[in-house]
C-alpha cells in the first residue's frame, strides 16, 4: 500500500491510499478517483517528501542494551582478535576459565560452536581496548 497526496484541478488538497503506483495511474485514466471537496475527476498527485522509518531502537532496548555492555566489559576481559585462541585454551584446559569477550569472524564463531566451545554473539560493538 502507497499513500499519495492529491490534488484537483481547483487545487484542493487530500490523501488517498494506493495498492501501488499502478493502481493509482489506472484509476485515474479510469476517472474513477474524484476530490473529496468538488467531485473533480482531474486528479493529480501533488508533490510529497517520502516516509522514511528510523532504525533507532526505542528507549527502553537502549538502556538495556547500555546495561548488558556495562556488566559486560566489567565482568569479562576484552581479548580482541585472540578471542578464538584464548575460548579454545580455555577449552583445552591450558588456561584457567574466566570470562572473556573479542572479536571472530563468522567462520571461526561457527568452528567454536561445533567444537562444543559455548560463544554468543554480542548485540553491540566492542569498545577497542588495549590486549
Amino acid at each position: 500500500m502507497i499513500r499519495f497526496h492529491l490534488k484537483c484541478d481547483q487545487n484542493h488538497q487530500f490523501e488517498s491510499w494506493f495498492q501501488s503506483g499502478h493502481a493509482f495511474d489506472t484509476l485515474v485514466a479510469r476517472k474513477l478517483i474524484s476530490c473529496t471537496v468538488c467531485g473533480s475527476a482531474l486528479v493529480t498527485k501533488s508533490v510529497m517528501a517520502p516516509a522514511i522509518a528510523t532504525a533507532t531502537a526505542p528507549a527502553p532496548q537502549k538502556n538495556l542494551l547500555a546495561e548488558l555492555r556495562r556488566k559486560i566489559e566489567s565482568n569479562a576481559d576484552y581479548v580482541g582478535k585472540s578471542f578464538v585462541k584464548e575460548a579454545r585454551d580455555m577449552h583445552d584446559g591450558l588456561t584457567p576459565e574466566r570470562p572473556i569477550y573479542g572479536e571472530a569472524n563468522l567462520t571461526e564463531a561457527r568452528k567454536l560452536a561445533e567444537d562444543g566451545i559455548q560463544v554468543l554473539p554480542l548485540p553491540f560493538i566492542p569498545a577497542k581496548k588495549a590486549n
